[in-house]
């Protein structure tokens, strides 16, 4: 047992030691110039790499994800239609779309929708 614990604190010892000798001896730099430089199909870039993101454009696809994911729930329940209690169907359907109005609404009042401000 200690022949196995002496033998397990020697192999961590080494392998640590190789590890920190890999790393001192390496001739890669962490700040090199070039790697932190952005690459624009070999040539540096025209201007600046860091273009500033719209908001508000990320805020209309989330939206449309919204929305179509939203659509994409509603064909299941237009192939129920036959199998399903009509009166059930009506309401799960009236309160699905409510839900939709109801979230159009919301962004059409926070002025989500206007692509010009």
């Amino acid at each position: 047992m200690i022949l196995m614990l002496n033998l397990s604190i020697i192999i961590i010892m080494l392998s640590n030691l190789i590890m920190l000798l890999s790393s001192l001896l390496s001739k890669k730099m962490i700040w090199d110039r070039e790697k932190c430089s952005p690459f624009e199909c070999g040539f540096d870039p025209m201007s600046s790499a860091r273009i500033p993101f719209s908001l508000h454009f990320f805020l209309i696809t989330m939206i449309f994800l919204i929305f179509d994911v939203e659509i994409a729930l509603i064909f299941p329940i237009i192939k129920l239609f036959k199998t399903v209690n009509f009166i059930i169907w009506s309401k799960i359907s009236f309160f699905f779309i409510l839900m939709l109005l109801l979230g159009l609404y919301h962004e059409w009042n926070q002025n989500m929708l206007n692509w010009i401000n």
